[in-house]
């Protein structure tokens, strides 16, 4: 494991290059969010109500933006999302496996 988790951490980050996090706990919009990035515990204010296991954006991120979670790619922003903001299926798309985007199509 790359890390350890911490008791009384909202939400978890697997990796350093991660533009996300994962909420252990249901938040509230202004809820302030306290999460580690390497050795420093870091903080998020939630711009929306962010569910149990949903993703939280820690940087802010442009439309067409490659979304960063495990280390690896999980989507592209649909949009533009701020820091803080719930990053789900409405502002986020998945890349893999669409044969639709594949060169040529």
């Amino acid at each position: 494991m790359a890390g350890e988790v911490v008791a009384g951490a909202d939400a978890l980050v697997v990796d350093e290059k991660d533009h996300v996090a994962t909420a252990l706990k249901d938040i509230q919009a202004g809820d302030t969010i306290h999460y580690r990035s390497k050795d420093q515990l870091v903080t998020v204010v939630a711009l929306d109500p962010i569910p149990f296991g949903h993703k939280v954006a820690l940087v802010d991120m442009e439309e067409g933006t490659h979304v960063m979670k495990y280390g690896e790619v999980i989507g592209r922003a649909t949009i533009k999302i701020e820091r803080g903001r719930h990053v789900h299926v409405h502002n986020v798309e998945g890349i893999r496996g669409r044969g639709d985007q594949s060169q040529g199509a």
